[in-house]
C-alpha cells in the first residue's frame, strides 16, 4: 500500500477497506461513495480501513471511528497507533441526537468512551453539537469539521436542467425514529402536492409497516409516488435530481447527508437541522423555523424561478467555501500541522 498523510479507521466495521487514490474519483468506481465518513479519507486521497495493521507506513494521522460495539477494539487501535508514532483522532460514527443518546445509555460504553477521549490526540466532530460532549469526556483538543462533499467535482455533479425538474423529493425515511419527523414531513409534502398539483416522491424504508404508513397518507393523491428502496447511490441521486426541491423536517442534529445529496444534485434542500443543512442552506433549514414557515418557503421555491435560482447559487457558493473537498482538506491539514 502506498503512503497516505491521513486515513479513516473503522475497527471491526462492515464496510470494505478502500483507498481513494483519485479523491472523489468516478461515480462508476466500485466501493463506497466518497460521502459521510468515507469522505474524510477521500478528500485527503487517503484510505478507509477496518484493521489498524493495514494503515500504511508513513501515515501521519488517523481518524478512529467509535461505534457501540467496537470501543475495545478502537482503544486497542489508538494504543497501536501511538506505539507507531501516529496521531489519532476520534469521532462517533453514529452522531445523530437519538443515536448518541442510545450510545451513552450504557455504563460500560460511557466508561470506554471516556478512556478513548483521554487517550486520543483529539476529536473531529461531524456535528457542532457534539463538541461539548468530547470535551466533557476528556478530549480537550479537536474541532467541528463537517463531512465534506465533492461539489467541485464534475463527475459528482448530478444536476439536470431546471426545466426538467418538477415536484418534491422527501429526503428522510425511518418513520419509527421520532426526531426524524418523517411522517410529518410526508403529510406536509402530500398537502403541498395536492395544492400545487405537483409530484412528490418518498422512499419506503423497506419495511411492511413503512409501506402501509405511506399508502395511508397517500390515500387518493395521484401525485404521491412511493419508491421502494434501497437504491444504489448513483441511481438514488439521479432520482432526487429530477425534483425541484428536497424536503424534510429532520430534527436529529445529524451530519446532514440529505442536504449533502441535494448539493450534489444542485437542488435546494428545505428543512432539517443537520450540520450541512445549517451551513449550505441557512435560509431554508429547519433550525429556528416552524413547519409552517418551512411549508411557505417550499411553496415559494416551487413556483418562483428567481427565488429558486438564488437558492441554488447561494448553496453552491457556501458549500464551496465550507464543505467542498478542498475546504475540508485544508481543515484536516491544519490538524496535521498543529
Amino acid at each position: 500500500m502506498s503512503e497516505r498523510p491521513f486515513c479513516v479507521l473503522n475497527p471491526g466495521g462492515r464496510d470494505a477497506e478502500q483507498e481513494f487514490l483519485e479523491g472523489a474519483g468516478s461515480r462508476e468506481a466500485p466501493g463506497h461513495a466518497p460521502i459521510n465518513y468515507h469522505a474524510y479519507a477521500a478528500c485527503m486521497r487517503g484510505g478507509f480501513y477496518r484493521k489498524v495493521e493495514n494503515v500504511p507506513p508513513g501515515t501521519r494521522g488517523v481518524l478512529v471511528l467509535l461505534r457501540k460495539r467496537n470501543l475495545r477494539r478502537a482503544l486497542q487501535a489508538i494504543m497501536k497507533l501511538k506505539a507507531r508514532g501516529v496521531r489519532g483522532w476520534i469521532s462517533l460514527k453514529e452522531s445523530g441526537s437519538h443515536q448518541v443518546a442510545d450510545f451513552l445509555n450504557d455504563v460500560t460504553r460511557v466508561t470506554l468512551f471516556g478512556d478513548a477521549c483521554r487517550m486520543a490526540d483529539g476529536y473531529i466532530s461531524s456535528t457542532r453539537n457534539l463538541t461539548a460532549l468530547y470535551r466533557m469526556a476528556g478530549c480537550v483538543r479537536g474541532s467541528f469539521i463537517p463531512t465534506p462533499y465533492p461539489v467541485e467535482s464534475e463527475a459528482w455533479n448530478f444536476a439536470v436542467p431546471v426545466a426538467e425538474r418538477r415536484g418534491i423529493f422527501v429526503g428522510t425515511r425511518e418513520p419509527g425514529v421520532p426526531s426524524r419527523r418523517h411522517v410529518e414531513a410526508v403529510l406536509l409534502a402530500d398537502r403541498l402536492s395536492r395544492k400545487l398539483e405537483i409530484p412528490v416522491a418518498v422512499m419506503n424504508d423497506g419495511t411492511r409497516r413503512g409501506g402501509m404508513l405511506l399508502k395511508a397518507i397517500r390515500g387518493d393523491n395521484p401525485y404521491l409516488h412511493i419508491i421502494e428502496g434501497p437504491l444504489p447511490y448513483a441511481r438514488y441521486l439521479k432520482l432526487m435530481a429530477v425534483h425541484r426541491i428536497v424536503w424534510q423536517l429532520d430534527a436529529s442534529d445529524v451530519p446532514g447527508q440529505v442536504a449533502g445529496d441535494a448539493l450534489l444534485c444542485r437542488v435546494p434542500c428545505v428543512g432539517g437541522n443537520g450540520a450541512v443543512e445549517r451551513i449550505a442552506f441557512p435560509d431554508l433549514c429547519g433550525q429556528g423555523r416552524s413547519p409552517e414557515e418551512l411549508f411557505e418557503l417550499a411553496g415559494t421555491l416551487l413556483v418562483d424561478d428567481l427565488a429558486y435560482a438564488g437558492a441554488m447559487d447561494r448553496s453552491q457558493a457556501l458549500a464551496g467555501d465550507a464543505l467542498s473537498f478542498g475546504a475540508i482538506r485544508r481543515r484536516i491539514e491544519e490538524l496535521l500541522l498543529a
